[in-house]
């Protein structure tokens, strides 16, 4: 794969106002794709976004470049991730368009494209917009100029379709849910499907202004939904990110539920229903926790590199249909194309139901081993895992912990940091032996 100057793993993303993300950059992206996406088919490209305020300005951009380049853009609103990779392909358009920095805050943005099967883009594909980039803007014929137009009803189709992952003869009557939904895309998504399911729903972080997306709630913050989990005496919280392809849990006595657990309780699940077809995918950073309990019920277990699209690549190699990142993004293949927080917790919500069972005791067959992170900052250009002493007080915790825990380190792929992980079943030695390889990556 050639390098790529604007595409990272996950579209193109920066801060407001500065490159990529600005006016000028994000009309010649439309135009850019717009040539490459307009060799076929129906020639309409769905533009969706999340609540930040920034999103008029760039969705008003991405139109005029993309009719500039013959193509007509079809406006969804705010609407989560996973929806307008749905609603992408239920409406046979070209691509689809999601303008959102996802769990960053508000002054960040980022424009992630999906593909007419509802798919991230191929490389190739990323790689002919990038090329078309360097080319002078230029403008159809008058006659061949694209439209815009809004899909009115893109928040009711895609509610129906999140019900329609639920099983039709079960019902969340009689269930409490506090839902946080981030002052993001879900706000008037997620509480409504949860509704017109049965479940009697507190919803909070669903007033955006266009800047308080993520601020101090959603799934990157739980303790506003900790807390009112428990004032509220509810059954469970739910917590989605900013664009609603992430979700964390808290159990009736406010205790977090992350990803990995998430992951066990669907897996287990499908295993029960005889659902389960192959294993599931984890990442690097997913708790041994998640692996032994899988173990125990035969279920097969692989590890991809930290990163939604590697969990996917992962699943598609090994033809599996299952995979998670511990942050809480979950991978449904025989649900959705990409990773969808509403559709995950629906299927955990599913769990509880048909078992009678809690949140909280649904989570007690895996037991999560302490997990210490530490970031260590650098700087200049030597590569501190390189590092002799590095080295050797990796391997030194990797003797003390005696096949019972893992050492990994890493690097960042957004900052100048190492991240130090070491886990294992006792939490004071795991604190010291990463506080130790720390001092050795700051010395080195």
């Amino acid at each position: 794969m050639s390098e790529r100057k604007y595409f990272g793993t996950d579209g193109i993303r920066g801060k407001v106002g500065e490159a990529p993300i600005t006016p000028d950059f994000v009309l010649k992206l439309g135009f850019a794709a717009g040539k490459v996406l307009a060799r076929s088919g129906s020639r309409k490209v769905l533009i969706g976004k999340d609540t930040r305020i920034s999103g008029y300005m760039l969705e008003s951009a991405l139109e005029a470049g993309l009719a500039a380049a013959g193509l007509s853009a079809a406006f969804t609103g705010p609407m989560p991730t996973p929806a307008i990779a749905y609603l992408t392909r239920t409406f046979r358009a070209e691509a689809g368009i999601v303008i959102s920095a996802s769990h960053n805050p508000f002054d960040d943005n980022g424009i992630k494209f999906f593909s007419a099967e509802g798919t991230k883009l191929p490389d190739d594909v990323e790689e002919a917009i990038e090329r078309e980039l360097e080319k002078p803007l230029t403008c159809v014929e008058s006659a061949e100029l694209g439209r815009a137009s809004r899909i009115v009803d893109a928040a009711g189709r895609y509610i129906e379709f999140c019900k329609g992952t639920f099983p039709g003869e079960l019902s969340l009557n009689g269930l409490k849910i506090v839902v946080d939904c981030a002052n993001g895309a879900t706000y008037h998504i997620a509480p409504n499907v949860l509704r017109e399911l049965g479940a009697q729903v507190i919803a909070i972080g669903v007033q955006p202004d266009g800047m308080n997306i993520n601020k101090a709630c959603g799934a990157t913050d739980l303790r506003q939904l900790q807390q009112r989990v428990l004032e509220e005496q509810a059954d469970l919280g739910l917590a989605y990110d900013g664009d609603g392809d992430r979700i964390m849990m808290v159990d009736h006595l406010g205790q977090k539920v992350d990803g990995d657990q998430i992951l066990y309780i669907i897996a287990r699940e499908a295993l029960r229903q005889g659902q389960l077809r192959g294993g599931v995918v984890g990442t690097l950073m997913s708790n041994m926790g998640l692996e032994l309990a899988l173990k125990q019920l035969g279920i097969p277990f692989t590890r991809a590199k930290v990163g939604d699209r590697y969990v996917l690549e992962k699943m598609q190699e090994k033809g599996w249909r299952m995979g998670a990142e511990n942050s809480g993004h979950v991978i449904l293949l025989d649900k959705i194309s990409t990773g969808d927080g509403i559709v995950a917790s629906l299927q955990v919500l599913t769990a509880i139901v048909r078992n009678h069972m809690s949140l909280h005791d649904l989570c007690s067959g895996m037991k999560m081993l302490p997990q210490i992170l530490v970031n260590v900052r650098f700087t200049g250009s030597h590569d501190p895992l390189e590092s002799e002493s590095v080295k050797a007080a990796a391997a030194e915790a990797e003797r003390a912990l005696a096949g019972r825990g893992r050492v990994l380190l890493r690097k960042s792929g957004t900052e100048p940091l190492i991240r130090v992980m070491v886990e294992g079943e006792d939490e004071a030695q795991v604190t010291a032996l990463a506080h130790n390889i720390a001092a050795a990556v700051k010395a080195a």
